[in-house]
């Protein structure tokens, strides 16, 4: 029983999670309004923003021109080996990377709303835990890889394709490892508005790349193992990097021990667990059910006339898609930051700009893709192939890929505002809706029923994009940045403001109008500019 004398929540029964008292009458409210209509504070945001984007964009490039080189010397080896690459990492894309890359994201509003906060230990329990919880999806993801060979025989795959593909899947099973530490550790650090570092890393891991290759696979005749082994050092490099910026830099020593033991009660310890994967699963379906549908988008190909030339003219859009995704995903990144950042500082209003700046920003980037994708359709697929088919078939769909562009920039945008937001279940429920049910009946209907074939599989790549970027704008224009204030608060454990201390117990109000009741009996209110109510002796 609580023994401070008032009808309260005790604090070691329940962790606080209720509404926190927030003063709105601080001295800085007033002036909010003027500053969110000027020019100035937008401006500010923008170059927050691009602050942060143009290194992950340069390393974005860098990791791309990384995977380049791989297929570069796939092709060396021979149509076999191009073929087994290809397809081992289509598989791995589906079956691994895309689950580990989703759950990381789930500590990314966690982070972004600690840092904030001013919570920074926060943020090494956070890496901890999510490193964790991506060592254990890697389990059943390796017990998948090594039974890959026989799931492509099942699914009728060439024997030949599919004995390369399981040869270099099989070398590729430490890259496991190594991304369950890479994915946190970026977020980890791109959370705290570090990213110029990540282009560096990147910058020199791609250095040793072409050598490494170049060692493994001309002279010391590896093969497609050989390039294999290359792509898994490459992200070795990058990682050894990373950990030693963190080290020489003094970043963990700013937000704590990585060794410190963790004082939470195992119930206070459950639920933080909880509350990350809460977080990490909707973020992960997210992601997948994105990914998923490209490579679903491929194997549709083989089903229209002339399968050769469309499965190809896929791949080099694809990559297309690839290249061009680096920019919203990079604003993706920093629009979730900042937003992150700002609801973590209590600051609704600077959230809500960062949102607004942000989609804005994604719709110029459509543009600019639209632009980008027009201008080079009759010159891109040479750099590709020579065949005459391909080369039609991409320069006809590359003006359909930048339209589709103009939905993909802005819903990427809103989707680092959910995700800064801590509401990845939003945007898991709006890519299910606007992929498999607005985008994939489409794209079907168009393709087969009425016979538009492969610019129809296109057509409704529009129009999952733009029922997504609607879906989106919806959801971010709908936001009661106040609530999410307050809940990221309570999320990075800064709720405390409805608390009372006596006799060196902590109680927690039932709710804010009876924490308000409550306030007249006491002797003494601390910090009350602040919010933070505290009963002293």
């Amino acid at each position: 029983m609580c023994e401070c004398g008032v009808k309260a929540q005790c604090h070691h029964q329940q962790p606080p999670h209720l509404t926190p008292l927030i003063n709105k009458q601080s001295p800085k409210t007033p002036n909010e309004p003027h500053q969110v209509n000027s020019l100035v504070p937008v401006m500010a945001e923008v170059r927050s923003i691009l602050a942060l984007s143009l290194p992950m964009v340069l390393s974005g490039l860098l990791l791309y021109l990384r995977s380049m080189i791989s297929m570069l010397f796939l092709g060396r080896l021979g149509r076999l080996s191009l073929a087994g690459g290809s397809l081992a990492l289509g598989f791995a894309n589906i079956t691994g990377y895309s689950v580990l890359s989703g759950l990381a994201m789930g500590m990314e509003p966690i982070c972004a709303q600690a840092v904030g906060a001013g919570h920074h230990n926060v943020l090494n329990q956070t890496l901890r835990r999510t490193i964790v919880l991506l060592l254990t999806a890697s389990v059943p993801i390796a017990a998948l890889w090594f039974s890959m060979q026989h799931l492509l025989l099942a699914c009728g795959q060439d024997p030949d394709i599919a004995t390369a593909a399981h040869s270099y899947i099989l070398f590729s099973l430490p890259d496991l490892l190594l991304q369950s530490f890479l994915h946190p550790i970026r977020i980890y650090l791109r959370t705290q508005s570090i990213t110029l570092p990540l282009s560096y890393a990147a910058f020199i891991a791609l250095l040793f790349h072409f050598p490494i290759n170049y060692l493994l696979v001309s002279i010391l005749g590896l093969g497609i193992e050989g390039v294999a082994i290359a792509s898994v050092l490459a992200n070795f490099n990058l990682l050894l990097f990373l950990f030693l910026y963190i080290f020489f830099s003094g970043v963990s020593k700013s937000t704590g021990d990585f060794d410190a033991d963790n004082s939470s009660s195992d119930e206070e310890t459950l639920l933080e667990w909880k509350s990350l994967l809460n977080l990490a699963i909707p973020s992960c379906i997210s992601v997948c059910l994105e990914w998923w549908w490209y490579e679903i988008m491929i194997l549709l190909c083989g089903l229209l006339a002339d399968p050769k030339s469309t499965v190809a003219s896929m791949g080099i859009l694809i990559q297309t898609t690839s290249l061009i995704y680096i920019f919203p995903s990079s604003l993706s990144y920093s629009v979730s930051t900042r937003v992150g950042n700002e609801l973590g500082a209590g600051q609704p209003e600077k959230a809500h700009r960062a949102a607004r700046v942000g989609v804005a920003c994604g719709v110029v980037l459509g543009f600019l893709a639209l632009c980008f994708t027009i201008i080079i359709r009759d010159i891109w697929a040479s750099a590709f192939t020579s065949d005459a088919s391909i080369l039609r078939i991409t320069a006809t769909v590359l003006p359909i890929l930048g339209m589709a562009e103009l939905g993909n920039c802005p819903q990427t945008a809103g989707c680092g505002v959910l995700r800064g937001s801590a509401r990845p279940s939003v945007a898991a429920n709006i890519n299910m809706g606007a992929f498999y049910g607005v985008g994939m009946p489409v794209a079907l209907a168009l393709a087969f029923w009425l016979r538009m074939g492969f610019t129809g599989m296109w057509f409704g790549m529009i129009a999952a994009q733009m029922a997504c970027a609607m879906f989106m704008l919806v959801s971010v224009t709908g936001t009661d940045w106040h609530l999410q204030t307050q809940r990221a608060q309570r999320l990075t454990g800064r709720g405390g403001s409805n608390k009372i201390e006596k006799d060196n117990k902590i109680c927690v109000f039932i709710d804010e109008k009876d924490a308000k009741e409550r306030l007249k009996n006491m002797d003494a209110v601390d910090g009350e500019e602040t919010g933070l109510v505290r009963l002293l002796d």
